[in-house]
């Protein structure tokens, strides 16, 4: 693909073919077409950015679609430009992902300045797309009001996704006292609301337990004061949707004021540099070293031990890492 196939202009303008193209750029397995996202970026004039980033997380079958689908819904009428990134697992085996949210999310995906995009996580630990981040980039770039992340729900090294948003909320099932012990102490610490999902029917008295049981959790747990930042609620009902917007929104004026926005921004620009260079370092020696990789396995193959001080050996003679 070609560098003019890509307008910081038309992306501007939210043009859904001109967005699309430079994701695709971005997600690809070729290092020039990642370059020219690169360059993308780096020509677009870095004013303050507007735009609030918001990752959902929380256990399969939790219901983060759902919620996205109303909460966006919601934002939008209230004037809202949304982008939402539903971050989808890859097969182990054929490295594919079923790619289905934007099908869930039938109502927002019809409106206008919606911009919905399912990636896959590239089985990339944290339930992240390894260009999640640049995604992000490109459409706060686009100028998008509230960006959106859904990620896949795979467990404490979720906690990733702390550093792609302003604000992690984290969507819980109304459970018994034993459940939640079950939930890993480093989501909880790291979540900045806590949402009982499918307050409804049945469930409500067990949401209501649920949400009295976090509140004390992290009472204990936490330094901060929580209070006001715990919900329970039903995308069925839709009852207090206002309240969550309203207390999320009083939450980041508050961090932005105290300049943690920028603080935090600047330390996930840092991070995903640092990740960007690892990446691009292990491609590098992955394939500068793949003779020498074969010559290991083989040893394998021929009953020898294989460790470290062997790889070390070749990095050392080959002019490598260590050389």
């Amino acid at each position: 693909m070609s560098g003019s196939m890509v307008s910081i202009e038309k992306i501007k303008q939210k043009d859904i073919a001109a967005l699309s193209r430079a994701i695709t750029l971005n997600e690809s397995t070729i290092i020039e077409d990642n370059l020219l996202v690169d360059e993308l970026l780096r020509d677009a004039t870095r004013s303050e950015n507007k735009s609030i980033i918001i990752s959902i997380s929380g256990i399969p079958g939790v219901g983060k679609s759902s919620f996205i689908e109303v909460f966006g819904t919601y934002l939008h009428r209230l004037g809202f430009s949304i982008a939402v990134f539903s971050i989808d697992p890859s097969s182990e085996l054929s490295h594919g992902s079923i790619l289905g949210d934007k099908s869930r999310m039938t109502e927002l995906s019809r409106l206008k300045n919606v911009f919905i995009r399912p990636s896959p996580n590239s089985n990339k630990l944290g339930g992240i797309g390894i260009n999640t981040y640049k995604n992000i980039e490109i459409a706060k770039l686009a100028g998008f009001d509230i960006i959106l992340i859904e990620t896949v729900g795979v467990g404490q090294s979720e906690t990733l996704v702390k550093q792609l948003s302003d604000i992690f909320i984290l969507l819980q099932m109304p459970s018994s006292g034993d459940e939640l012990q079950g939930i890993k102490k480093g989501i909880m610490e790291m979540a900045d609301f806590f949402i009982i999902h499918k307050a409804d029917g049945d469930l409500k008295i067990a949401a209501e337990k649920s949400k009295k049981e976090i509140e004390s959790a992290l009472h204990l747990t936490r330094d901060e004061d929580m209070t006001g930042r715990i919900f329970t609620f039903s995308s069925i009902d839709k009852i207090g949707l206002e309240l969550i917007w309203t207390s999320v929104l009083t939450y980041f004026e508050s961090q932005k004021e105290k300049g943690e926005v920028a603080l935090t921004r600047k330390n996930q620009e840092k991070y995903w540099a640092e990740e960007s260079f690892f990446q691009l370092l292990q491609k590098h020696y992955a394939h500068k070293f793949k003779g020498e990789l074969k010559v290991l396995l083989d040893k394998i193959d021929n009953g020898v031990f294989v460790g470290a001080s062997d790889m070390l050996s070749i990095f050392s003679k080959s002019n490598g890492p260590n050389g």
